[in-house]
């Protein structure tokens, strides 16, 4: 798509008013982080060398994820089930600081159908049975939950988290909030466009993270980028 396409596009989003939910909370700095399919909005001022990132949910764009380890040596814990995934990264993953786990996030750990693309060109599948993915091209695969994952690699502290799952951010939020770790910087592209009231789970999505101490501080020009900060961390530099 054009570029002026793509302006004209956010901005009638945005004199919709289908997206007041979306807005600034609380304002520090913030830094566009990887390509324009793929990146997040960061505020590097809380990034010291050597941070840990989780980054849930690949696909076949790492920009963001060597973003991280390029500008602050970040040691990059990434997820993602899906196969074409998967051999995208044995081949073309950074090859330092970068640590792939072939499963997903989920509410629970086990096992999982998990919807293949319904264009097999695409990448991005899902557990969810949505408008982009097929019924009858799927795989199963293995997920955890977050306080499984956290367990097995022994953090206690999460400088960023980045959540792209295509619609399964809504049912996993809790058992990360309830899990026993420190994430400072949350990051998640929402998908309430697979939903009939999506902006409602949008906005209950929201509601729990305030009441976590988290604020929205970077909102993408696309209204699904959403970046988080825990607001006790600001007043750290």
């Amino acid at each position: 798509m054009a570029d002026w396409k793509l302006r004209l596009k956010h901005l009638l989003k945005r004199m919709t008013g289908r997206y007041n939910h979306l807005k600034v909370q609380t304002k520090c700095k913030k830094v566009w982080y990887g390509n324009e399919y793929g990146g997040f909005y960061v505020n590097p001022d809380l990034l010291k060398a050597n941070t840990v990132v989780y980054s849930f949910g690949i696909g076949e764009d790492a920009s963001f994820d060597r973003t991280m380890i390029n500008r602050h040596k970040s040691h990059v814990f990434a997820f993602d089930p899906t196969p074409k995934s998967i051999a995208w990264v044995a081949e073309n993953a950074p090859k330092n600081n970068f640590h792939f786990y072939d499963y997903g996030l989920g509410r629970t750990t086990g096992t999982a159908v998990f919807h293949l693309p319904k264009n097999p060109d695409y990448v991005s599948g899902s557990v969810l049975l949505q408008k982009n993915v097929s019924d009858t091209r799927r795989v199963k695969v293995q997920m955890k939950s977050f306080g499984d994952i956290i367990q097995e690699l022994k953090h206690t502290k999460i400088d960023v988290l980045k959540m792209d799952i295509e619609g399964s951010e809504y049912e996993v939020l809790e058992g990360i909030l309830e899990a026993p770790v420190e994430i400072t910087q949350f990051l998640v592209e929402f998908h309430e466009r697979f939903f009939e009231k999506g902006n409602e789970k949008t906005g209950q999505f929201i509601q729990k993270m305030n009441a976590q101490g988290y604020m929205i501080f970077a909102v993408s020009t696309s209204f699904e980028e959403i970046s988080f900060v825990k607001q006790s961390a600001l007043s750290y530099y």
